[in-house]
């Protein structure tokens, strides 16, 4: 027989009664005694006879539990003592950093700026500002090498996509952070939007940047072993910062800004190769806007929440070395260790490239190899294994299309990385010529590399430092070779020209609209 039960709840067990069990009132209704609560029908083929009845976990089991884990229940205030050195610390005309410094603070905008501009009509920015003009965006502020211009928000997004697009921005070797991706991008549309001065805005880089390579240095490896994309986890307090340093916040406003930014980390690195991994860079600038903007309006945070046990720091990461953040904040300045990259891939992939380039240059010919002899740290292998890159953004992590690249060009800019260059007849047969194996007692920065000929002879270059390293750092003319070969088909040569000079010259700027002129084509 057919029949229809109730499930009923009573003294926390679920169960299933059938008529003769308890019947009773008139018309036949269901008893009720001890009824917690109905929680749905079942029909259900069965003997009125035999009654059926299901045990489930007591509903107490089922709550959220406050599981123990080890924490540090004593790290020192580090959320506050950052705050208050975005809010106070003097900046550069009070003497608050060197000379050399500021110029590294040049240096690094003028290479996001190229950057930005030169992947500003990549199909990830046309993408993504398709997606944003469906919001209906006012136009506060400028997109790089486009003629539109958005809300703020949405230009720090994109910015930092476009920035990071080529893969070919700054990097803070320790962390593998690209740090002016999220803090540039959100500063330069804030910036613009309120008429800010070049000055203010280097002294709110500098700072900002200073955030957020403390924090991944406080973190690394462990932090980046996990999962995450550092550039954008640690991107979105850096960001955060630098617009609290630019809207002139005060201690207890920064320390706000930071908390709320804490609860933004943004990315993983299963997305790398792919259209989202310069999203993490986007979405953290504007998540660290956005969160400047709240705090500055009254929103609030917790004021411990890059420590606390259940803080920021200490849940995406089992190590957090403290002194990293406090010592010599406001006197060392991260952004002193920047690099920049001559190739346009990923960091670990440029001592290979470097080293095939050197194979090129003392005669070495893609035709004469009958293989290339690729020793290098695990990490690279890791990170940039890919052997058979379909496109050119996976490309950029595959040190296999990075040899091949070096081999045959002498070097590897944007369009060595074209999709049409990745799936080229002979680049694919060199690149298949690459036999790499691991050798951890190599540096994660360096490379080994033996080309054997098709005579036998067999031509070696090890790299320790590529070029672009601290070690050996690209020059200021380099550089701006750099942006131009980023900037000219976009904007032309004569204005980019103009858009290096005025980057130069940026910190004697009253505002940024000269800046703001130059970048739309």
């Amino acid at each position: 027989m057919s029949i229809t039960l109730l499930a009923e709840h009573t003294d926390h067990t679920w169960q299933l009664s059938s008529p003769s069990a308890q019947r009773g009132g008139a018309g036949g209704e269901w008893g009720v005694n001890k009824i917690d609560c109905i929680a749905h029908c079942i029909s259900i083929t069965s003997s009125v006879s035999n009654s059926k009845i299901f045990h489930q976990p007591n509903l107490n089991n089922t709550m959220a539990r406050n599981t123990q884990v080890a924490a540090d229940h004593h790290a020192p205030p580090v959320t506050h003592i950052l705050a208050e050195f975005v809010a106070t610390h003097p900046g550069y005309l009070a003497g608050g950093w060197s000379e050399a410094v500021d110029h590294e603070a040049h240096r690094t905008f003028l290479n996001w700026l190229g950057c930005a501009v030169g992947a500003a009509h990549h199909e990830t920015a046309n993408a993504a500002l398709a997606a944003i003009s469906l919001l209906q965006p006012s136009a506060q502020a400028s997109l790089p090498g486009r003629s539109e211009k958005v809300d703020m928000a949405s230009a720090a997004l994109i910015n930092g996509i476009t920035s990071h697009t080529f893969d070919f921005d700054d990097t803070h070797l320790k962390t593998i952070i690209h740090p002016a991706g999220p803090v540039a991008s959100a500063l330069l549309a804030l910036a613009e939007y309120r008429g800010a001065s070049g000055r203010s805005l280097l002294d709110a880089l500098v700072i900002g940047i200073d955030v957020s390579c403390r924090v991944g240095n406080a973190m690394y490896p462990d932090h980046y072993d996990r999962g995450w994309h550092i550039t954008g986890s640690t991107g979105t307090l850096g960001a955060a910062a630098a617009c609290a340093r630019l809207l002139g916040l005060d201690t207890q406003q920064t320390t706000m800004a930071l908390g709320i930014a804490a609860s933004q980390p943004v990315g993983m690195r299963e997305q790398f190769g792919t259209m989202t991994k310069p999203f993490h860079p986007g979405a953290a600038a504007r998540a660290g806007l956005m969160s400047a903007l709240l705090a500055s309006q009254g929103f609030s945070a917790s004021t411990k929440a890059l420590e606390a046990p259940r803080g920021m720091m200490q849940t995406v990461s089992s190590k957090n070395d403290w002194s990293e953040i406090t010592i010599e904040l406001g006197q060392r300045f991260e952004i002193a260790f920047n690099s920049y990259k001559p190739f346009a891939c990923g960091i670990v992939i440029h001592p290979s490239i470097d080293a095939c380039a050197q194979l090129r240059a003392q005669g070495v010919l893609p035709e004469d190899v009958e293989r290339i002899e690729l020793k290098v740290h695990s990490l690279v292998l890791e990170l940039t294994g890919k052997k058979e890159p379909a496109d050119g953004l996976q490309a950029k992590f595959s040190v296999y299309h990075g040899c091949a690249a070096g081999l045959t060009f002498g070097h590897a800019a944007e369009d060595e990385f074209s999709d049409e260059i990745v799936n080229r007849v002979d680049m694919v047969a060199l690149r298949r010529k690459v036999v790499a194996t691991v050798d951890d007692s190599i540096d994660e920065a360096s490379a080994d590399i033996t080309a054997v000929l098709r005579d036998g002879r067999r031509v070696h270059v090890y790299v320790e430092h590529a070029i672009g390293s601290l070690q050996n750092p690209m020059t200021d003319a380099q550089l701006e070779a750099k942006f131009r070969g980023l900037s000219d088909a976009v904007l032309g040569a004569e204005k980019s020209a103009a858009l290096i000079k005025t980057c130069w010259a940026i910190a004697d700027a009253a505002n940024l609209l000269e800046l703001t002129k130059l970048v739309k084509p």
